[in-house]
């Protein structure tokens, strides 16, 4: 039995099929993964992400302490609520682990993590914490639901605790930023390309927050539906598309590496700069399969006169109707090339995320 989060119960009698995922009893799906992948891009639809790791970062030092954890810059949050994407890198430049850091005050940020890396993540933070006298407080008090579709924030705007002014803030926060209200932390971020909010809210409020959504028409949705929404939108799978044998340069994640200010000297910075001087030698591109079949992690692509790469995800977008992958390939690959399949070289066009966003397809 792995670990469950306070809605696995619920799960369990909506008749989910309950599969390990990281180490954690997850929903997969409610019956269609399909059809609530199409419920995110259609309406909306919910999803437990409870798995995910919370950790309250606190004291004086804790903007500067980050400052030289991260690789990108958290001097760019200055405005409460605001949320900054990152990467935690080891020495050698690595992926740790991606994560968001919300900056509350000057004196006190919050990081989600992910679910599968929360004890490596944790052991890697908390020394270097107590180092600079930064505390570290793992939120196991809380629950975190993602509330995702063109529909989710009016029908959230219902269910929202307060008053009518503070449920008004909430409504206008700007995208990946997010605010305190009723006890509740709502972030408008997301993990699908579609509009919504992140909730997190005590445990004990949980389910009665789930049930309510689904009276409100938003549908209950597991693991399986997120992970071909978050491909189709192009967003990176910690595990798949980037970890510690890889760098931020080629994992599609160069933008999330803050060189300025150059004083700033960030764990991992010195790998990074050897390896922006030295060239990269790949990078994470998007493909579109232009023959039948299916895009799946660890296939191999074959680049003409320049070797081979790998998939790192694939999959069938329901959206599209096509297959679609993220490859980490030769640097000078240009626009073609092929990928076996099953021991078929099957042709695919190499095109730039993201393939879906806000129910748009974007590449053709």
């Amino acid at each position: 039995m792995g670990r469950r989060t306070p809605l696995f119960e619920l799960h369990t009698r909506l008749g989910a099929r309950i599969v390990d995922f990281g180490g954690w009893d997850m929903p997969v799906h409610y019956g269609s993964q399909i059809e609530e992948h199409h419920a995110v891009r259609r309406k909306a639809g919910v999803f437990d992400v409870s798995h995910m790791c919370v950790v309250d970062l606190t004291g004086e030092t804790v903007r500067p302490f980050l400052g030289q954890l991260v690789a990108n810059d958290v001097g760019k949050l200055r405005t409460p609520g605001r949320a900054l994407y990152s990467c935690l890198l080891n020495e050698a430049g690595g992926v740790l682990d991606d994560l968001i850091i919300y900056y509350l005050r000057e004196d006190f940020f919050r990081v989600v993590v992910n679910a599968g890396t929360r004890d490596k993540d944790l052991a890697w933070i908390r020394p270097r914490a107590a180092a600079r006298g930064v505390q570290v407080a793992e939120r196991t008090d809380l629950a975190m639901l993602a509330v995702q579709g063109p529909a989710a924030r009016g029908i959230v705007e219902t269910l929202l605790p307060g008053d009518a002014r503070a449920r008004a803030a909430v409504m206008r926060l700007a995208p990946f930023s997010g605010c305190a209200i009723g006890g509740w932390f709502v972030a408008r971020t997301g993990y699908t390309g579609e509009d919504g909010f992140e909730i997190m809210l005590p445990a004990a409020e949980a389910e009665a927050t789930w049930v309510a959504l689904n009276e409100h028409g938003v549908r209950s949705c597991g693991l399986g539906a997120r992970d071909t929404l978050r491909l189709e939108a192009g967003m990176n799978l910690y595990g798949n598309d980037m970890d510690e044998s890889t760098h931020p340069l080629e994992s599609g994640l160069a933008w999330t590496v803050a060189f300025e200010p150059a004083e700033r000297d960030f764990v991992g910075r010195a790998a990074l700069e050897t390896a922006r001087e030295q060239g990269v030698g790949r990078r994470l591109v998007g493909l579109l399969l232009e023959d039948r079949g299916v895009l799946r992690s660890h296939q191999r692509v074959v680049v003409a006169g320049l070797g081979d790469g790998e998939v790192t995800s694939g999959t069938f977008s329901p959206t599209m109707q096509k297959s679609i992958a993220l490859a980490r390939v030769p640097a000078g690959a240009a626009d073609r090339v092929q990928v076996d399949v099953r021991g078929k070289l099957l042709d695919a066009r190499i095109v730039r995320p993201p393939f879906v966003r806000q129910g748009k397809i974007l590449v053709s």
